[in-house]
């Protein structure tokens, strides 16, 4: 990969190598040169997996290269570019050491933002912040972002390994990733293509996902509960849930758009900020989604969170997922096909509500709408959740 190793600062000039004085060292000083050229060999198989005939050169170079070739027969391609890191969810994996899945949880936050226009992923780099490069762990993160890329069809083609004693902790890392997808310029998904009367379909998250952690581990440590302690209602430890990767929607969801040929309009990613607020921004303005709270049933993990922490209802929304990972707004008359094809990809798929003048929508508890500084359409919530 491009650079995945340990950089090395450019030294004092003016004196030949060991010319027999003691000093410090950059290994003294915390950075280990040799444990980052182990991390990279450990990962690279993994990563050369991710390589179609598209990716030119191998692991190791300065920069990824990508066959842009592949895009001449496009009529007017467009680029999409999207960068995100996992959060604090990284804390759970470094406190019950495990690290081969997080992975997905960065693909996860990155490839699908550009799948919500309607573009294709080409290809993805990855960040990893450390306070010490232990390679076996360094290598897990990496394969397991390679084997997210995989999933999502898309190529890793360089990334980034930086040691930072002193910053971080010998145990601590974070991680970060950016991706290029092209999509047509006249099939852009999003807010121009939404009319009223389309329908609203949910798409099952696989449980937290990454969003929220700050709230979830503050939960967690208020109430006093080891990641090792086995819950019954969700049928294993507290810590194997709260890692659960993120699910990768990527190639299912365009398989969705290309089978549905125009019928779905708008793809919203449920991430920060939660479902009404994520919906929004793929609403154009004058239009209005209605969502019913009672459409589905909020999985346990969700209620665990809110009951443990006495968190309420209106900033558990804002914050976590509560079961929904994806959102596609369709056509009427495609609905029904767009949920038979999701639940035979695994995707669940149920009716959140639908899409009309923001004039004629019923809204008691208010619109949400200008989240993330867009100027766009705006969410009605009714209902009560359950549970």
């Amino acid at each position: 990969m491009t650079a995945h190793g340990t950089p090395a600062d450019g030294g004092p000039g003016g004196t030949t190598p060991d010319d027999g004085a003691p000093g410090l060292t950059y290994a003294a000083a915390g950075v280990d040169t040799e444990a980052g050229d182990l991390a990279v060999e450990l990962m690279k198989d993994a990563v050369r997996a991710t390589h179609g005939p598209h990716v030119v050169g191998g692991v190791g170079g300065f920069a990824g290269l990508f066959d842009a070739s592949a895009l001449a027969g496009l009529r007017k391609p467009l680029l999409a570019t999207s960068t995100d890191g996992v959060g604090t969810k990284v804390a759970i994996a470094q406190a019950i050491d495990k690290h081969d899945t997080i992975g997905f949880d960065l693909v996860g936050m990155v490839v699908d933002d550009i799948v919500a226009v309607g573009a294709r992923p080409l290809f993805m780099t990855d960040y990893i912040a450390c306070g010490r490069v232990v390679p076996e762990r360094i290598a897990a993160i990496v394969r397991g972002i390679a084997e997210a890329c995989q999933v999502a069809g898309t190529a890793l083609v360089g990334g980034e390994t930086a040691e930072h004693p002193g910053l971080l902790g010998p145990e601590e890392y974070d991680v970060a990733g950016a991706v290029t997808g092209v999509v047509e310029a006249d099939e852009v998904l999003g807010p121009e293509k939404v009319r009223a009367g389309d329908v609203v379909v949910a798409l099952a998250s696989s449980g937290l996902h990454a969003n929220g952690f700050s709230l979830v581990r503050k939960v967690v440590e208020v109430a006093g509960w080891s990641l090792e302690r086995h819950v019954a209602e969700l049928g294993r430890t507290l810590g194997e849930e709260l890692l659960e990767p993120t699910r990768v929607y990527a190639a299912d969801v365009l398989a969705m758009v290309e089978r549905a040929a125009g019928g779905v309009h708008a793809v919203s990613h449920v991430t920060g900020g939660g479902l009404a607020a994520n919906l929004a921004r793929v609403l154009p303005a004058g239009l209005a989604a209605s969502v019913d709270r009672a459409a589905w049933r909020v999985p346990p993990v969700f209620e665990l969170v809110r009951t443990l922490g006495g968190v309420p209802w209106s900033d558990l929304e804002r914050t976590l997922n509560l079961g929904v990972g994806m959102i596609v707004v369709v056509d009427p008359d495609a609905a029904p096909a767009v949920m038979a094809h999701a639940a035979e990809l695994g995707l669940g798929g149920w009716v959140l509500g639908e899409v009309a003048a923001a004039d004629e929508v019923r809204a008691p508890e208010g619109l949400v709408a200008g989240t993330k500084g867009v100027h766009a359409g705006a969410v009605a919530m009714s209902g009560r959740y359950r549970t």
